[in-house]
Parts: structure tokens; sequence; C-alpha cells
């Protein structure tokens, strides 16, 4: 670090020192190291008693369960097993074309409340069993939002809706959920956008959808490449689809990053990269990408970069208009062109609750009305049913 000489300015020291030219001295051989300590510590002093070097703008932190042991308070079923490897495998081999079913991703567009989140499920895994031959339904269970600007960033974060933000209980409860979800054999999909959830939550989830606002993100094309499940990568929120396709290509490839093991250790995570990513069109500030003519440009530039070209469209977000009540609109949309012989429309996605609409968040959380969103707005049950039902229909004898 220092050469075997030092020269350091006398007046740093005070009588520490002597000057012997202009006000430097030189110091030789061993002796230096000790005026470096003793100038480290004076300037560390000093630095300390004027402005902190770092945590400046930290409260206070809270240290947070391992993975490994929150895994082991309840535990995971063969059940619950089976349903997220088979739902694993299954999209899989319908992304990849090798299966003619369609997914479908449905359920509320954040689950804020534990005994409305299991109600649906209850509800989709009967209507699943109905529509199993045309579709494979999966539960849309998504704990963390991302915000443009502030609010409610989901269960995990402050399960109590009230800004406490007990991570710790929102976690518990997250995998909870997860867990008597996969034991109704409903496979589970969700979106991971903090870089250290999937080590608590990621063995119960057989598909992960990264956010247009994180598939840029190169922390998130990182974690994306060692996790076990496939990934939908939504385009961006301009509408652009080249984030996505950059994302996609990112993950396939092996990447070393920091992380935290199932310890809780920090740790560095060495991944061989996940092939089984896939583009998911949401629209954008340029409009909907849910049409033929969009589709099959999507395609083609998928073709281009030597990407699968099995796509999922969501029918909300910018491709409903912001508007829960013009889902249908994509659904029936896709449905026709599937029914048309489009086999690159792999998969749907639609949000869906018990009760229709959204609320804001109250004050009084005794005004909540049970099984309607507090995020963005969904459709009711009774739609959700219909759309499920109606699509089957038409589906059904198609090869």
């Amino acid at each position: 670090m220092f050469g075997p000489d030092l020269i350091l300015k006398f007046e740093d020291f005070g009588d520490a020192a002597n000057s012997d030219r202009d006000g430097y001295r030189l110091y030789s051989g061993a002796s230096w190291k000790l005026v470096l300590w003793r100038y480290y510590e004076r300037v560390t002093t000093v630095s300390q008693e004027t402005q902190p070097l770092q945590d400046v703008h930290v409260r206070e932190t809270v240290p947070l369960v391992s993975p490994c042991y929150l895994k082991q308070e309840e535990n995971v079923t063969d059940n619950a097993v089976r349903t997220v490897i088979d739902g694993r495998e299954t999209v899989k081999r319908i992304i990849s074309g090798s299966e003619s079913r369609l997914i479908v991703v449905l359920g509320p567009c954040s689950i804020h409340d534990q005994v409305a989140g299991l109600e649906y499920a209850r509800r989709l895994k009967s209507l699943s069993d109905q529509v199993a031959g045309t579709m494979m339904l999966i539960m849309r269970v998504y704990f963390e939002k991302p915000r443009t600007t502030v609010g409610w960033k989901g269960l995990i974060n402050d399960p109590h809706l009230n800004d406490t933000f007990d991570i710790q209980t929102g976690i518990r409860i997250a995998r909870r959920i997860l867990l008597e979800v996969a034991n109704m054999e409903l496979p589970a999909a969700t979106e991971l956008l903090e870089p250290i959830t999937p080590q608590y939550i990621a063995d119960l989830i057989s598909l992960t959808a990264i956010g247009a606002r994180t598939t840029e993100s190169p922390t998130h094309r990182q974690m994306s490449s060692g996790l076990s499940m496939p990934v939908g990568f939504k385009n961006g929120t301009d509408g652009s689809l080249q984030v996505a396709l950059d994302a996609m290509l990112s993950a396939r490839s092996a990447h070393s990053f920091l992380g935290i093991d199932n310890d809780g250790k920090t740790c560095i995570v060495n991944t061989k990269g996940n092939p089984w990513g896939f583009l998911v069109l949401r629209g954008g500030r340029s409009g909907s990408n849910y049409e033929m003519a969009i589709l099959a440009d999507a395609v083609d530039r998928l073709t281009e970069a030597k990407l699968p070209t099995g796509l999922m469209v969501d029918c909300s977000h910018a491709n409903s208009n912001k508007d829960y009540r013009l889902q249908h609109v994509a659904w029936n949309d896709c449905i026709a062109q599937r029914v048309a012989g489009n086999r690159n429309i792999v998969g749907l996605m639609l949000e869906s609750n018990l009760n229709p609409g959204s609320q804001s968040l109250p004050k009084d959380l005794t005004q909540l009305r049970y099984g309607v969103s507090i995020t963005d707005g969904c459709i009711g049950w009774e739609e959700t049913e219909r759309l499920i039902l109606s699509a089957n229909d038409k589906l059904s004898g198609l090869k």
C-alpha cells in the first residue's frame, strides 16, 4: 500500500513531528507504521465526530430469520413437492411446444388477505379440474409490488397494511399461503422483486414473472439465471420488446453475483443459466400489443434472436388500457387467434379476484371490502369463470 518511506505534513500531528523540510518530515523503515496508525486514529476520530461515513440515511437494521430456519417451521408435504415439480415440467412442455394446452395465470393483482386468497385458490382448483383438457390454470400469488413512486409494497413488506413493515411475519404468511395452495394441487406463479426473496419462497413456485419495471435490471436478469422454474420477461413499460429479449438472452447465460445462501449468509452465487425464459406481452405507453400483426412481429424478433417463440399475453395493464373491465377484449382476441391456429400464444394472464374492481387502503382496516383488490383493479369471479369456460368450449377438440 505504501513504500518504505512515508512523508507526512508535521502540522497534522502537532508535537508528534518536527519540521525538517518545509513542514514535512521523512519517516523511514518501521517508524512510519506508528505514525500512520496515529494519523489514521486522528482522522477517523475527527470524521466520526463531524459526520458518519456509512448508514447516513438508515434508521435501523433488523435481523431476518434465515431461509433454512423458516423452511423448517412447516413441513413441505410430498403432495406439495409433486405439485411444484409437475407444474414446472408442464410449463416447460407447453412453452416448448411439446404440449398443446394453454397456460392461464390468473388471480388477484396482489394478495393482501390470506383468507380471501385461499378461498380464491379453492374456487380456482375446482375450475381447473373442469378445464384440464385444454388449459393449465396457475394461480397468480403475488406478494411483492413494484411501485412507480410510493405505496403499499405487498404482503411480504407490510402484512398488517399499516406501515409497520413486519417483514418477518409477512414472509411467514407468504410461505404458508404457498404451501396451502400447493397442497391443493394447484401450481402457483409470482413476481420476484427483491433478489433475496427466492431463497425463502421459490421452492414453492412453478412459474415466475419479471415485471416491466425490472426486466431491464441486471440484478433481476442475474437472479433469473439461477431460478429453478420457467421465467416470463415482460416487455418494457414503453412497449419495447428489446429489453425483454435482452433479458432472456442474459438469463440463459451463467452469472456470478452477490446473494444469500440457505443459511442467510452473504455469499457469491454462481449460476448455470436458465434456458426456460419466455416473452410476456403486456402493452405499453405505445398501446396494446396482443394483435395478430404485432404478435407475428414479436415471433420474428424472437426467431432472429434465436430465442423460444412461445409467448404469453398479459390481458391487463396496457393491453386493457389499465381498465380491468376491458381485459376480456384481449382475452377473446387471443383465444380467437389460438382457435385460428396461432400456436405461438402459449399462455394468457388475467387479473382476477373474488369481487370486481379495486379499493383504496383505508386507515380503518375494518372498512376493507372482502375479496376486492387494494392494488390494480380485477375482474370478479363470475366473469373469470365465464371467460375460462367459454375458452374451454372453443379450444376443445383442437390438436
